[in-house]
């Protein structure tokens, strides 16, 4: 298990493949943890180091007291990487996790080399959404979500055929802290980076399930079309988590990107 104290928390990450290898950070889901990467990375080049961590209030790590804010998330993917001396990423963000990446990019250029944003905005939601849903989970906790979310996550093809992997992913999501999944929640939904975010230049490949039910591909689309030549894909029988569900053509599309701007 790796750790690092950064901005008075404790973070879990995990690193793998050569020290040498081009750097290729992850920032995941609300309601996931690191997890929802590996079948990725089983498909991505093994000559690339990978950089995985568990946001605060999700996985291993430290769960501080709500609220969050976005700022605090962008901070801990800034220190976590100064602390693993990793500058000029590629990094890969899903859903908040590409929220986190559009901040980084704009406050910390030197550590992100380019992006990969998948089943993500600039902006997420509405702050009335976002407080409904803290609502409902200080009343009902995590499990009053999850049918819902789950729905959103995946595609019907997925819901019928993948049961048993279903219940898998909510059991992650049920037992991510009630602390943590508000904490981030609040954070998403004080956040708008459409200013911030159509002033970036680097290199962006944006993703997007053809069933996601959080992120629909028009928003995505509209979020690619704020960075000066970003490159936009649908991934096809996916939903919120193209990564979980088409991991060889998500890592087919990303190895793709990488070749095409000399990265790695």
């Amino acid at each position: 298990m790796q750790l690092a104290t950064i901005n008075d928390i404790k973070v879990h990450y995990n690193v793998e493949g050569p020290e040498d290898g081009f750097p290729i950070v992850f920032s995941n889901s609300l309601g996931t943890d690191f997890r929802v990467w590996d079948a990725l990375l089983m498909h991505l080049p093994q000559s690339l180091r990978f950089i995985r961590y568990d946001m605060r209030g999700h996985g291993l790590s430290e769960v501080p007291k709500a609220p969050y804010f976005m700022g605090d998330l962008v901070q801990d993917a800034a220190a976590l990487m100064d602390f693993l001396g990793i500058n000029n990423a590629l990094f890969v963000g899903l859903s908040i996790g590409g929220v986190i990446a559009q901040g980084l990019a704009a406050e910390r250029p030197d550590l992100v080399r380019a992006m990969v944003l998948s089943d993500t905005a600039a902006k997420i939601g509405t702050e009335q959404i976002w407080a409904d849903r803290v609502d409902a989970v200080r009343k009902g906790g995590i499990a009053a979500l999850a049918e819902p979310t789950l729905q959103r996550w995946f595609s019907k093809a997925f819901h019928t055929d993948k049961q048993d992997e279903l219940a898998g992913w909510r059991h992650m999501l049920t037992r991510t802290p009630v602390e943590g999944y508000i904490g981030c929640s609040q954070a998403v939904a004080e956040t708008d980076l459409y200013v911030s975010t159509s002033g970036l230049t680097l290199p962006t490949l944006a993703l997007v399930g053809s069933e996601d039910g959080s992120t629909p591909p028009d928003m995505v689309r509209e979020t690619a079309e704020l960075i000066a030549g970003c490159k936009f894909k649908v991934i096809r029988k996916a939903g919120h988590l193209p990564c979980v569900e088409q991991p060889l053509e998500m890592a087919t599309l990303i190895t793709a990107f990488m070749k095409d701007n000399d990265l790695g």
